[in-house]
């Protein structure tokens, strides 16, 4: 899971008002104010006696300040973005008197967060230590930011107060952003679920909690379900790394529990032993108080998921260059011996960064839970049918990366158990890339491509018969 990092744009009437204003007014204040300054200050210096002093000075004192006031005015007014990332949180230029001109604010100086309601409207009330206070009206921004805002508020502000209201908002948003209210996608599915997933006694690490004999301390939660759970830590209080843990089912039967055990072991050495530039370094593993742990490469970034939800769905020349990116990605694991598979390939587990995309989650954690217990591993939009009953293979994983192809040119998950046409969601898709996502998410493995380099070949065939000035390094050779 990638560090939050979200821009939102927070949707204010009078601002908008104001900067089309500004933007009509353009060529007054851009074009006619400074040609006219520069006329009288050129008229001054060619005659110097011809105009008052005192009134040349007034007049181009004013024809400056109406420039230089103008440029301010739509500086302030085009500014509607809020900023939220580990170390803070930065408001629109709009906000700054009421925040004392100090626009960024950490994480440590917000007190409280508080949710009122006046005439059917709600606000988040983001109260700071210093005694300011910014109400947020919620309306005005997208419910996946507001999902977001408060996401970040709950993990990185440790010192503050959420009141009650806004926990049982925030339960309220995320329930509606993962479809809680919303009817099951396929009767199949929900059968799946009622047979496989039960209650269970496992409860994850506390923030300060330390592992290794005080080696490694957990800043935070990253995310957890089910028997395991992914953790930022610190190791040796310097640098920062990423903890999976997983345990084994107690119900489970000792011969079950020492085949997901040597499954673990046998996982871990051989990710330890992968290197690629596209792929979080697996640095170490051990166990500790019966629970399973791996320590990845912290990668900072923006997960594909939180980079669609900001931007919208990806033109299609970059999709193709990332394709072959996580495909390379794929080649890499199902060349081991035996092929690893991923089980769990999902836009949350891609990260972009300076480098290119990078695999931060391999799955390993569950899928030797999954391989000896038969859980289900994978989120529901991009399992195959296949992985439901406990049978993942090779076309497994191109059926997650056909999803996640679907959700890059889309913005929308693909509908589970289905095959993906992102055609019908966004008609200038090429009919070409349209096929090899639809193929690659075929409900029956033997109907879907076999190989990564299958795919890969397509994919640089696409790319090249396009505008190549467009796709950045469109031929990716496959990693030995």
């Amino acid at each position: 899971m990638a560090e939050l990092q979200i821009t939102m744009p927070y949707k204010l009437l009078p601002a908008r008002i104001v900067f089309s204003t500004m933007c009509v007014l353009f060529p007054a204040w851009s074009i006619v104010a400074p040609v006219a300054l520069g006329l009288l200050i050129g008229r001054i210096i060619a005659q110097p006696q011809l105009l008052p002093f005192a009134l040349t000075a007034m007049a181009c004192s004013s024809l400056l300040l109406l420039i230089l006031g103008a440029i301010a005015v739509t500086a302030v007014s085009e500014d509607n973005r809020i900023h939220v990332s580990k170390d803070g949180i930065s408001f629109p230029a709009m906000f700054l008197p009421a925040l004392q001109f100090q626009r960024a604010r950490s994480w440590s100086e917000l007190s409280s967060a508080n949710l009122i309601t006046t005439n059917n409207s709600k606000w988040l009330l983001l109260a700071f230590s210093s005694g300011q206070s910014i109400p947020l009206k919620l309306d005005r921004l997208a419910e996946s930011d507001v999902e977001q805002l408060l996401l970040a508020i709950e993990l990185w502000a440790a010192t503050c107060k959420r009141t009650p209201e806004l926990i049982e908002y925030q339960t309220n948003v995320q329930n509606r952003g993962h479809g809680v209210e919303k009817v099951g996608y396929t009767q199949m599915w929900e059968e799946e679920l009622s047979r496989r997933f039960q209650a269970t006694s496992f409860i994850p690490l506390e923030p300060d909690h330390q592992l290794q004999g005080g080696r490694l301390k957990i800043v935070r939660q990253l995310a957890f379900g089910g028997l395991s759970a992914i953790y930022l830590a610190q190791d040796n209080q310097r640098e920062l790394v990423v903890v999976k843990e997983a345990v084994v089912p107690p119900a489970a039967d000792p011969e079950t529990k020492k085949q997901a055990e040597q499954h673990l072991l046998r996982e871990a050495e051989m990710l330890e032993r992968l290197d690629h530039p596209n792929i979080a370094h697996v640095l170490d593993h051990f166990t500790e108080d019966g629970r399973h742990y791996l320590k990845l490469e912290y990668v900072n970034g923006q997960d594909l998921r939180q980079y669609v939800q900001q931007n919208g769905p990806v033109d299609q020349r970059t999709v193709i260059e990332w394709g072959l990116r996580i495909l390379d990605i794929l080649h890499t694991l199902h060349s081991l011996t035996p092929p690893m598979l991923h089980r769990d390939l999902t836009p949350e587990n891609l990260v972009l960064t300076k480098q290119g995309i990078v695999l931060i989650d391999f799955g390993a954690a569950n899928q030797f839970v999954g391989a000896a217990t038969g859980t289900v591993v994978g989120k529901q939009a991009y399992i195959p049918p296949e992985q439901l009953r406990g049978k993942s293979s090779i076309e497994s994983d191109l059926y997650a990366f056909g999803g996640t192809m679907y959700f890059l040119l889309t913005g929308k998950d693909p509908l589970p158990l289905s095959t993906s046409h992102p055609k019908t969601v966004v008609p200038e898709i090429d009919d070409d890339l349209d096929a090899i996502v639809a193929r690659c998410s075929e409900f029956e493995p033997e109907d879907r491509y076999h190989s990564a380099a299958e795919i890969m070949q397509l994919l640089q065939a696409l790319a090249l018969s396009g505008d190549q000035s467009k796709v950045a390094d469109p031929v990716i050779q496959m990693s030995k």
